[in-house]
C-alpha cells in the first residue's frame, strides 16, 4: 500500500521493498500484489525479498526461527515459477506451510519476464545462495552488523558458484546492491554531536525487539557522545564528513570487489535539518565523486590555473589595446 501511494505520486522514482519477509505470506498472494504493484507503477518496482529478521514477528506468527529460510526458499522458488510460467501453464506445490494447486496469475507483469527480484543477505551465505541459483539480484544488508566486512568479502564469491552449479552465465555484479549507514556533517566533531539525538534510541528500541544487528549496548556511565563515538568506532557506519563517505564507500568497493548499487539506510539518529544537510552533502560532494561528475570541472579548473598568467595577461593587453584604440580615434576626431 506504501508503494502503490508513492507510486500515484511519483512518475522516475523506483521504489522496492526492503525486504518482504517471505515465510510470513502466502506466494500466491505476494506474487499476485507484485505483478499488481508492477501495472500500478508501469514496471517501477523491485520485488525486495528475505526470510524475516524479527524475532519477536516469527514468535507472534508461531513461525520458528530456524525454519525460515528454508520457507523462503520455497515460496521464492514457488513465486518464480508463477512468474515463469507460460500463459497456459498451472503451478502445484505443496509444502508443510503453503500449497499450490493448479495455480497461475490471474494477469501477467507488465515488466517481461516479470519485476526485478531480489534476495537479502546478512551474515550466512542463504542469501547469496540463493541469489545465485535462483538468478535473483543481491541485496547485502551484513554492514548493519558487526563483523559485516567478512560476509561483504565473500558473498560474490558465493553467488558465482552457486550459478555455476545452477549452469546459470556468469552473475552481472551490476545487480549487487550493498547497504551503508551514514550521517554526515561539516566536520567529524558534528557530525557525531548530531547523532547524540537519537542514535541510543535507536539502538535500545533495536535490542528490545530482538534485532541485533542495528543494536548495542549502552552503558549507564556512557554519556550519549561516549556512546556515538564507539558505535561509529566499530566501523560498519560512517559517522563524519563528506571526505569520510568517499574513504568508506571506496573502501567497501576494495572489500567487496564492486557493486552496483549503494543504498544508504533511512534513520532518525540526527534532528530532521542535520538529516537533511547530511543528505544534501552526500548529494553534492559523494555522489558526484563517483558518478565521475567533478572530474571535467575540476580538469577544467586545473587547466584555467596553469595557464593563469598567460590567459590574463593576454586579456590585460586586449584592454589596453582597445583603451588606446578608443583614444586614438577620439583624439582624430576631435583634431
Amino acid at each position: 500500500m506504501f508503494i502503490a501511494a508513492a507510486a500515484e505520486r511519483t512518475t522516475h522514482i523506483r521504489l522496492g521493498t526492503g525486504v518482504v519477509s517471505l515465510p510470513y505470506h502466502h506466494p500466491l498472494m505476494v506474487a499476485d500484489r507484485w505483478v499488481l504493484l508492477d501495472h500500478l507503477t508501469r514496471g517501477r518496482v523491485m520485488f525486495g525479498t528475505g526470510p524475516g529478521a524479527l524475532p519477536s514477528d516469527a514468535y507472534m506468527m508461531g513461525i520458528d526461527p530456524v525454519e525460515q529460510r528454508r520457507m523462503m526458499q520455497e515460496s521464492l522458488e514457488a513465486i518464480l515459477a508463477l512468474f515463469r510460467a507460460a500463459p497456459d501453464e498451472r503451478i502445484d506445490r505443496h509444502s508443510d506451510w503453503f500449497t499450490l494447486r493448479e495455480a497461475q496469475l490471474h494477469i501477467r507483469p507488465y515488466t517481461w519476464p516479470y519485476p526485478e527480484i531480489a534476495t537479502a543477505a546478512m551474515i550466512s551465505p542463504s542469501g547469496p545462495r540463493l541469489a545465485g541459483a535462483l538468478g535473483t539480484s543481491l541485496l547485502s544488508l551484513s554492514m548493519s552488523v558487526p563483523g559485516g566486512y567478512a560476509a561483504l568479502e565473500t558473498a560474490w564469491g558465493v553467488v558465482r558458484e552457486q550459478a555455476a552449479k545452477a549452469g546459470r552465465g556468469e552473475p552481472d555484479r551490476a545487480d549487487w546492491r550493498v547497504l551503508s549507514i551514514m550521517h554526515l556533517s561539516d566536520s567529524r566533531d558534528q557530525a557525531i554531536d548530531d547523532c547524540t539525538y537519537g542514535l541510543p534510541d535507536f539502538s535500545r528500541y533495536f535490542g528490545a525487539a530482538g534485532f541485533v544487528p542495528l543494536a548495542n549496548t549502552v552503558e549507564g556511565t556512557q554519556s550519549s557522545r561516549e556512546f556515538v563515538e564507539q558505535y561509529a568506532a566499530k566501523g560498519n557506519c560512517c559517522i563524519g564528513t563528506p571526505d569520510d563517505a568517499i574513504a568508506h564507500i571506496e573502501d567497501l568497493l576494495h572489500r567487496s570487489g564492486g557493486f552496483g548499487t549503494l543504498l544508504l539506510l533511512g534513520h532518525d539518529w540526527a534532528p530532521p535539518p542535520a538529516t537533511f544537510h547530511s543528505y544534501e552533502l552526500f548529494a553534492r560532494a559523494v555522489i558526484p565523486y563517483f558518478k565521475g561528475q567533478l572530474a571535467a570541472p575540476r580538469a577544467s579548473h586545473e587547466w584555467a590555473r596553469g595557464k593563469r598568467d598567460q590567459l590574463i595577461g593576454r586579456a590585460g593587453e586586449a584592454v589596453v589595446k582597445a583603451i588606446t584604440e578608443h583614444v586614438a580615434e577620439q583624439g582624430e576626431a576631435g583634431s
